[in-house]
């Protein structure tokens, strides 16, 4: 697996990471109106930002005091790629697996003698 994608993965597997993608699926948001439903510091707060954006799902960009994120589909059609990719390879694997086992469960004539 890619660097972009350990990244990306990494970044998705904290709930409040996800819970600021789901905000953003609906449009730009400030850092504040990111952070208010959430009950920890600002600081830790932005820590989970910087995650997001060094994964690349998130860009901000800052207008005077308010930074406003958006937010970035690239990294998901990447690991869209991924998971189809991996998708295919488990249903050939699952395939050879199935057929293996109809082969093992066929009877065999005993041999002649």
């Amino acid at each position: 697996m890619s660097l972009p994608l350990n990244a990306f993965f990494s970044a998705l597997s904290d709930p409040t990471r996800r819970a600021v993608l789901e905000q953003l699926s609906a449009g730009p948001r400030t850092v504040s109106q990111l952070a208010e439903p959430f009950d920890i510091a600002l600081p830790s707060f932005m820590k989970h930002l910087r995650k997001l954006e060094q994964a690349g799902l998130v860009r901000s960009v800052k207008k005077g005091r308010v930074r406003t994120c958006h937010l970035n589909t690239d990294p998901l059609l990447e690991a869209q790629g991924w998971l189809e990719w991996q998708r295919a390879v488990w249903e050939r694997n699952m395939g050879r697996e199935g057929q293996l086992d109809l082969h093992l469960d066929t009877p065999t004539r005993p041999p002649r003698t």
